[in-house]
């Protein structure tokens, strides 16, 4: 590794932790209690293979991220994957429903998560090293 490239160790851990935690909590109650997710943030009915499709994508983010925590760099993937497919979310589906004043809780609730992960994997991402000539 290049001694200029500066890896902030603690985010990484941090923002893996976070995916565990989040998105694997999140995608495993999806997959064991999908009414209990969908009646706490007001979803509205949904496609049961759709829901356990994104729920089944979330925990397996969440389980990625435990051997992350052991070996930071080599993971670095999995949030460059949240870190794009979170902003296309916001765009095509947050912001249209924004625009048009409509504000439903799962729209606003999702919104304030993704943003969280946003802003933790752009400090966490050590991009001068993933993108760096090795």
């Amino acid at each position: 590794m290049e001694g200029n490239v500066s890896i902030r160790w603690r985010w990484l851990k941090a923002m893996y932790c976070y995916t565990l935690l989040g998105a694997g909590g999140f995608g495993l109650a999806m997959l064991l209690v999908p009414g209990a997710v969908q009646s706490l943030l007001c979803f509205p009915a949904q496609d049961p293979a759709v829901f356990g499709l994104y729920g089944s994508v979330l925990l397996a983010m969440g389980l990625v991220a435990i051997p992350a925590l052991r070996s930071p760099l080599k993971f670095v993937p999995l949030l460059l994957i949240q870190l794009v497919y979170k902003p296309i979310w916001l765009a095509v589906v947050a912001v249209p429903h924004f625009l048009k004043g409509q504000l439903p809780l799962h729209v606003v609730a999702i919104s304030a998560v993704f943003l969280t992960y946003i802003v933790g994997n752009l400090i966490a991402i050590p991009f001068s090293y993933l993108f760096s000539k090795k």
